[in-house]
C-alpha cells in the first residue's frame, strides 16, 4: 500500500484525502490549522462540504501539523491555496513553502504532484530549481508533476471522485506514475499534457474563459438596463439554441478562489514576456465594476421614493460568493459594503453561513429595521423570504434569483439588467 501526503487540508486536499484513502490509500493529511486537525480527528467536516460529510466517517486518514509525516509518503500532493496580492499578482508563498517543507523530508522516488492553482512556468521556475537549490535533483531522486485542482464546492454532481483531470510532468516516468495515481481515485478520464507548462495553462484558460464570458453579460446588463431590456430574459431566449451558445448570467460580481483570481495569473506572467493580455484585461476591469453597478442600482431606485443612500440602513444579505455555501473568498459582498458605507450609509449584515461576520443573527433582525436591501447571495433562505411584511424603500436583487413581480408589489425592484 502507498503513502499518500497531502499537504493543505481546504475545499481541495480534504476532498481529495478522503477519497486517495477510500481507494486504498494510506493517507496523511498535512495543515498547520490546528483547529481543523481536530475537526478532522473528531469525525467533523470543517469545510462543510457533502462530499467530506459522507466520506470522513468512512474512511481511515491521519492528519498533523508535523511535516516529518512526508518522509515516508511515495506520493506528496501540493494542495495549497494560491492567493492574489496587491497588484493583482499571485502570491507564492504557501506553494514555497511546502516546496520546502517536501525538500526537508522526502525521499528518494517520491513523486510530488502539484494542485495548487498556479501560472504556467512556475513549476519550472520556481518549483524544480527550488529543489535542485536543496539538493534534491528532480527525475533522478524525485518527479514533480502538476494536476490543477478541479473543485466546485456545494456541487451535488461534480466532485474529486468524477471531475476528468489532466496531468502534466517533469519526466515520462513522472507522468506514468502520475496518471496512474489518478486513474485509481478518478472515475473519469484522465488526459495526459505534454508539459508542466501546458498542465499548468490549462486551469488558467478554463477560468478565463468563464471571466470572459461572465464579463460578456455583464456588460449585456449594463447596456439592457439603459435600454429597457431584460437581459436574464434574453440570455434565456438565447439559451434555447441547442448548438454554439453557453449561457452565462450577469450578477453583484465574481467570486470565488478561481475565476477572479486565475486570469490575473496569466495576465502578470505573460507581462513578464512582453506581451499584455488586452481582452482578460478588460474582463477583470468589467467584473470588478459590478459591485459599483450594484449599489448605482440601489441609487436609482432610491431615487423613485426620493430618498438618498446617505443616512439610509441597508441590509445586505450573504457574504457568499455562491448559494448555499460557507466560501466567502474573493466575494463581491465585501466590495458593496465598503462602496455603501462609502455612500453614507449605515450597513447590516447577515448570511447564516457566517454567523460570526454577521452584525445580525436572522434575517427577521436585520429586515425589521431595514430600509433597503441588498441581496448579494442566493443562498434559499434567502430566495423562499417572504418580503411583503417589511416596509422597503428599495430591494436590489444582485443574483436575479427573486420572482421580481412579487417583489414589485411591495419596493422599488431593480436586478442587474432587470427590473
Amino acid at each position: 500500500m502507498k503513502n499518500v501526503v497531502v499537504i493543505g487540508l481546504g475545499y481541495v486536499g480534504l476532498p481529495l484525502a478522503l477519497q486517495a484513502a477510500d481507494r486504498g490509500y494510506s493517507v496523511t493529511g498535512l495543515d498547520l490549522d490546528k483547529a481543523k486537525l481536530e475537526d478532522i480527528r473528531n469525525g467533523k467536516d470543517p469545510i462543510g462540504e457533502d462530499f467530506v460529510k459522507e466520506l470522513l466517517p468512512k474512511v481511515n486518514i491521519k492528519v498533523t501539523d508535523d511535516e516529518k509525516a512526508i518522509r515516508d509518503a511515495d506520493i506528496v500532493l501540493v494542495c495549497v491555496p494560491t492567493p492574489v496580492k496587491d497588484g493583482y499578482e499571485p502570491d507564492l508563498g504557501p506553494v514555497k513553502g511546502a516546496v520546502d517543507a517536501i525538500s526537508r523530508n522526502v525521499k528518494k522516488g517520491a513523486i510530488v504532484i502539484v494542485e495548487s492553482t498556479i501560472n504556467p512556468g512556475v513549476c519550472d521556475e520556481i518549483v524544480i530549481p527550488l529543489f535542485d537549490k536543496s539538493g534534491i535533483k528532480v527525475n533522478e531522486d524525485i518527479h514533480v508533476s502538476h494536476c490543477p485542482e478541479r473543485i466546485n464546492p456545494g456541487d451535488p454532481k461534480w466532485n474529486v471522485s468524477n471531475i476528468p483531470r489532466v496531468v502534466g510532468s517533469s519526466s515520462d516516468d513522472g507522468l506514468k506514475a502520475t496518471v496512474d495515481f489518478y486513474e485509481k481515485i478518478v472515475d473519469a478520464n484522465i488526459k495526459r499534457m505534454g508539459s508542466l507548462k501546458e498542465a499548468e495553462a490549462c486551469k488558467v484558460v478554463e477560468n478565463s474563459f468563464r471571466d470572459v464570458n461572465i464579463a460578456f453579460v455583464n456588460e449585456l446588463a449594463k447596456s439592457f438596463n439603459k435600454l429597457g431590456i431584460n437581459v436574464k430574459n434574453v440570455i434565456d431566449g438565447a439559451a434555447t439554441k441547442p448548438f454554439a451558445f453557453m449561457a452565462h448570467y450577469p450578477s453583484v460580481g465574481v467570486g470565488g478562489h478561481c475565476i477572479p483570481v486565475d486570469p490575473y495569473y496569466l495576465i502578470e506572467y505573460a507581462r513578464g514576456y512582453g506581451f499584455e493580455h488586452e481582452f482578460l484585461s478588460l474582463a477583470r476591469h468589467i467584473n470588478n465594476s459590478m459591485p459599483y453597478f450594484t449599489v448605482d442600482q440601489l441609487r436609482d431606485a432610491l431615487d423613485e421614493k426620493n430618498k438618498t443612500l446617505k443616512g439610509l440602513n441597508v441590509l445586505l444579505l450573504g457574504l457568499s460568493y455562491k448559494p448555499d455555501v460557507a466560501d466567502d473568498r474573493e466575494s463581491p459582498s465585501y466590495d458593496v459594503i465598503e462602496i455603501l458605507k462609502s455612500k453614507g450609509a449605515t450597513v447590516s449584515i447577515y448570511d447564516p453561513y457566517f454567523l460570526d461576520k454577521s452584525t445580525v443573527k436572522t434575517l427577521e433582525e436585520g429586515l425589521k429595521d431595514a430600509q433597503a436591501v441588498i441581496l448579494a447571495s442566493s443562498h434559499k433562505e434567502f430566495i423562499n423570504a417572504d418580503y411583503s411584511k417589511y416596509e422597503l424603500f428599495a430591494f436590489v436583487d444582485g443574483k436575479n434569483a427573486l420572482d421580481s413581480s412579487k417583489v414589485n408589489k411591495i419596493t422599488a425592484y431593480r436586478g442587474i439588467g432587470t427590473r
